[in-house]
């Protein structure tokens, strides 16, 4: 079909193919014109003459065209009709003036210029690049594309834009073998905000509602086929049939399996062109510029970008709802996605924010009726504690009454009854995320998509050592062997476990600066500096472990990139989910482990006097007079926020000094030029190139991890990810519409992997918390306390506190906070305390989960009207695609007729849209 295509325009390629006559047509720099099909002629691919400067041997004859300025229309080729799918991009350096150079040394040397080993590699290089880039051309045009090439040069420098379009026999083609969903019938567009429904429904004023313009319509959607092109609405219209964003992934498509040179090496596909510095960039345009024009306009004559700017990317629009259905139109079905998610769950901890900001205030407002805390503060010289190290003197434990008051911000019944809040909440949010996630990949047409058999990796194409046959299609593909990969999916793990060790190198290293922080402060001799001393301690060195985690992320997310790579994976699937998977346990251990320390085991293996427990000589850390939890909150605050903070400063300061970069890059190639109209392909390539979603995901999964695992210590953690994701969402959101080059609209079902490590974090959440609550809180001890002697409280701190042993000599009689008796061994309260402690998680976990599965089997993923949706679909679009038209408009007249499984499609009942007209099958609608 697609060489039938090409020999449609068999006779315009024939004129180009006549040197003379190319000479004498009235275009400028490009590969044909528009009138002769814009090909590239085949004996344009001449070896570029030895006076020549330029290094791209490609295409020296066919730039030898007029110079006379053509004026720009758009994202369309010079004969203003013909849309710009894609655009290829390289740079070829001058050689005049290394010529020049060499002839000097030349004529001064008195000798001939043997040209070293070092350029002649360098020049095969060239050659063989653009060998590669001749080939490559040649075989796009044989698969169909239009093509059309602009330069922008300087004495130094020439940047070539090869310009591609995709004609309609290749869409048509392409879109049936990649099963695009192509429109059947028109539908009202459905809100699919239910924070929106409920407010109109209690009559609530929505200030989150914002009207946007061009919002796309909604189709009752199929599999294209060409053989029923006119029951599509819109087949007549050439021009808007198919997306924009379809047509990108079209032209994709053929680049990723056109092949460059020997398809046994697996020499196929733009990716591995741009890897190996053929081109310096491939990418679709924007849809213009994003500013909004200096004159009035309508909204509705915006284009897209500027849509997705003016309603979604500006700072003022943050309380606004997120126009998916325009972000989905235009950047595809992963990233719309991805910001669906965001917003969602930014939503979601709402509820969070405002009960875990009641909960902290309401310990503010409890925190000067706590009999524990009045009782040490009203102690005076009562309560003589041991001293903190060896060469320390004894203290009053009334020193730290300002301390026991706030810690009691952070251990009160509250915040037990907000961990299990966020329990519930954590996995709630995960189960209506599903049915939201099915919702919109029924709504976006994805609900069936499957990826196909993936093509291998251009990394792995170019790295495999044998070729086989794939099991599948039976082609044969770069090979790697199955036991290799296994073994050295075995070294990589080695490698992992050592870098987490040498996190737990740096933990134990923090651990033993905040010890000698501390010992410093106390020998001081201030009273206040040694009242706050544990304080200003666990401060600075949790800011020194937030720069080491920071700076460990960095160098373990390349050396796991590292290790992916030389694992061999097949897939970008494959290699994807392997190095999210790296990554991300690195990550945990690294932001988590120094939390974890602080929770479950500071304060564990103290000892007692005349018998402490050391590590290097210095005694293990005791928990503060606060209790572990202040500590805790402390940290969590610094690492947490820390790290929003820095990400959110990097993210809004990297692309702009990339994007300047770039900006200037591309002035000193224009010169004198850079006055003129900018033309849309040259503004795109000072963009910067889009890195994908990881690094956004990721940074979400942390957070999440840090306002569920840790919630019992720090209720004010889901306020301030509320607040850090109101920023994160314009900073993205302005990132993909003003500084990133458009990417490949992608299609996908859900979040992937992501989803599975959330609820991983949500099931260790609960068990987490509950650990915390059961031996790091103090509401166990008091509670058992108060059901055993007195409701009040009263006594409670000289309960808690233990006489030294006798053979402690150095200071007879201090105290020290455990439930041990005069001989240091455990006293009959601390076993009944650990029997309550255990029957609590096991209690805990056993209700909370149970209540889970509850949610889960009360919940539905998929709503039951989305089934009822679907199953109706399935009929209409059957009846739609009907061998016998006549079947269709027979059962519209006499009501449907009992439904029968069928082909996917998106469909319901027929719908009036506006203005009451109903729109059938074949009427075109515009897109």
């Amino acid at each position: 079909m697609l060489r039938k295509g090409s020999e449609l325009l068999k006779g315009d390629r024939e004129v180009l193919l006549d040197l003379d006559y190319v000479a004498e047509a009235q275009s400028t720099g490009g590969y044909g014109s528009l009138q002769n099909g814009s090909y590239i002629p085949a004996r344009c691919f001449a070896a570029v003459d030895e006076v020549g400067d330029d290094d791209d041997p490609m295409y020296s004859r066919c730039n030898a065209r007029s110079n006379q300025p053509v004026p720009q229309l758009g994202n369309y080729f010079r004969d203003g009709r013909t849309k710009i799918d894609f655009v290829l991009v390289w740079e070829i350096r001058s050689r005049r003036k290394k010529r020049g150079k060499t002839k000097s040394r030349g004529n001064a040397e008195g000798a001939e210029a043997a040209p070293a080993e070092e350029n002649n590699r360098s020049e095969r290089r060239k050659a063989q690049l653009a060998q590669w880039r001749e080939k490559f051309v040649q075989n796009l045009e044989s698969a169909g594309l239009l093509m059309e090439k602009e330069e922008t040069a300087n004495e130094k420098k020439t940047i070539h834009f090869l310009k591609l379009s995709a004609p309609w026999e290749v869409l048509l083609y392409y879109a049936e073998e990649l099963c695009l969903r192509a429109p059947l019938q028109a539908q009202a567009n459905l809100d699919l905000n239910t924070s929106a429904l409920v407010l109109k429904r209690l009559c609530i004023p929505n200030v989150m509602m914002e009207s946007v313009p061009n919002r796309p319509l909604d189709y009752y959607t199929c599999a294209f086929r060409k053989s029923k092109m006119n029951r599509f609405l819109g087949c007549n219209d050439q021009q808007s049939f198919f997306t924009n964003a379809q047509r990108h992934r079209v032209v994709y498509e053929i680049l990723a399996r056109t092949v460059y040179g020997r398809r046994k090496r697996a020499e196929v596909g733009v990716d591995r062109l741009v890897n190996e510095g053929v081109y310096t960039a491939a990418f679709p345009l924007h849809e213009g510029p994003f500013q909004l024009p200096k004159h009035e306009i309508r909204p509705d004559e915006l284009n897209q970008r500027q849509i997705l700017y003016h309603y979604w990317a500006r700072w003022w629009k943050w309380y606004k709802y997120q126009p998916l259905d325009h972000i989905r139109e235009y950047f595809g079905e992963k990233i719309a996605l991805y910001f669906a998610w965001l917003g969602f769950y930014t939503a979601w901890l709402l509820p969070a924010a405002v009960v875990g900001t009641l909960v902290f205030v309401s310990g503010v407002l409890s925190m000067g009726s706590n009999a524990p805390a009045k009782d040490i503060c009203n102690s005076e010289a009562s309560y003589l504690m041991c001293p903190l190290c060896n060469t320390c003197k004894a203290w009053n434990m009334s020193d730290t009454c300002t301390m026991a008051k706030l810690g009691y911000l952070f251990d009160h019944p509250g915040t037990v009854l907000f961990s299990v809040f966020m329990s519930f909440w954590a996995v709630t949010f995960l189960e209506y995320w599903k049915r939201k996630m099915a919702t919109l990949s029924h709504h976006w047409d994805c609900m069936d998509f499957h990826e196909e058999e993936e093509r291998p990796r251009p990394e792995f194409a170019a790295t495999a050592p044998t070729m086989e046959p794939n099991p599948v299609t039976g082609v044969k593909e770069p090979y790697f062997p199955e036991k290799t990969r296994l073994s050295r999916m075995f070294t990589g793990s080695m490698i992992i476990i050592m870098m987490l060790c040498v996190v737990m190198i740096f933990l134990v290293t923090v651990v033993m600066c905040r010890g000698i922080i501390s010992l410093m402060l106390f020998r001081t001799g201030s009273p206040v500096l040694r009242t706050e001393a544990g304080t200003i301690a666990n401060v600075s060195s949790s800011v020194v472990n937030l720069g080491l985690i920071l700076l460990m992320g960095r160098v373990y997310t390349a050396l796991a990139e590292q290790l992916t790579k030389w694992e061999m994976h097949r897939t970008q699937t494959q290699y994807d989910n392997a190095f999210i998977f790296k990554v991300f346990i690195f990550q945990f251990v690294n932001f988590y482990s120094s939390p974890f320390y602080v929770a479950f085991f500071k304060g564990r293996f103290v000892g007692y006097p005349s018998n402490y427990g050391t590590l290097f000589g210095m005694r293990n850390e005791d928990c503060g007079p606060g209790g572990c939890l202040i500590e805790l909150a402390e940290q969590l605050f610094i690492i947490m926020v820390g790290k929003q903070v820095i990400n959110n400063i990097q993210e809004f300061v990297i692309p702009k000094v990339k994007a300047w970069h770039q900006k200037r890059t591309l002035a000193k190639v224009l010169g004198e030029n850079a006055s003129r109209e900018p033309r849309r392909w040259e503004e795109d390539y000072k963009l910067v190139e889009c890195e994908g979603l990881f690094e956004e995901y990721l940074e979400m999964v942390l957070q999440f991890g840090f306002i569920t695992i840790f919630v019992a210590a720090f209720p004010l953690a889901p306020l301030f990810a509320l607040l850090n994701n109101w920023v994160e969402i314009r900073l993205d959101a302005h990132k993909f519409a003003c500084e990133y080059r458009r990417p490949v609209a992608e299609r996908a079902q859900n979040i992937g992997v992501w989803f599975n490590i959330l609820e991983a974090l949500s099931h260790l959440s609960v068990i987490a918390n509950a650990f915390l609550i059961a031996f790091t809180s103090d509401f166990l001890p008091r509670l058992l306390y108060q059901y055993k002697f007195d409701d009040g409280l009263n006594g409670y701190v000289n309960f808690t506190l233990a006489y030294a042993p006798r053979n402690y000599t150095e200071n007879p009689m201090c105290r020290y906070k455990a439930f041990r008796d005069n001989n240091g061994d455990y006293s009959l309260f601390y076993w009944e305390l650990l029997g309550v402690r255990l029957g609590f998680i096991i209690a805990f976990e056993h209700v909370v989960f149970f209540v889970l599965r509850a949610i889960d089997w009360i919940v539905p993923d998929v709503p039951e009207s989305l089934e009822l949706k679907i199953k109706r679909e399935r009929y209409l679009a059957k009846q739609a695609l009907a061998e016998n038209h006549e079947a269709l408009l027979g059962s519209r007249g006499r009501g449907p007729p009992p439904a029968a499984p069928a082909a996917t499609a998106r469909t319901s009942s027929p719908v009036n849209v506006a203005g009451g007209e109903q729109v059938s099958t074949t009427q075109p609608v515009n897109k």
